[in-house]
């Protein structure tokens, strides 16, 4: 069964970085594009980047986020830098069922990212 498994959420001052990691336990790793997603308290889910054929980034977090594949390791990684009260929220690794993450085949359980001002 696909797992992913997510780490490194935890709290941070703004202008603060974070890593995040998700090791997934899927046979054909290399072949996925995977993504992570964010939900604020009171907002829906979005997407905030993804990485397979293409590398894709919300606006928001253009230019302060950065997503890598270890393909070795089965491992996708989230590095947040100058990160801002708004980045709080639950971030979730995705691994995704099409290029562009519209439809995912599994979620990770969630990892909680405090940013404080």
């Amino acid at each position: 069964q696909v797992q992913l498994a997510e780490s490194g959420g935890g709290l941070v001052q703004a202008g603060g970085s974070m890593r995040l990691s998700c090791a997934a336990s899927l046979r054909t790793f290399s072949g996925y594009t995977m993504g992570w997603f964010r939900q604020a308290p009171g907002k829906e889910r979005e997407l905030v980047t993804y990485i397979g054929g293409s590398t894709y980034y919300a606006d928001s977090v253009k230019g302060r986020f950065t997503i890598s594949k270890d393909d070795a390791k089965n491992t996708v990684f989230l590095q947040m830098n100058s990160l801002k009260p708004e980045d709080t929220a639950v971030y979730y690794c995705a691994a995704c069922a099409d290029s562009s993450c519209r439809l995912i085949a599994r979620w990770g359980q969630g990892t909680q990212v405090t940013v404080s001002s």
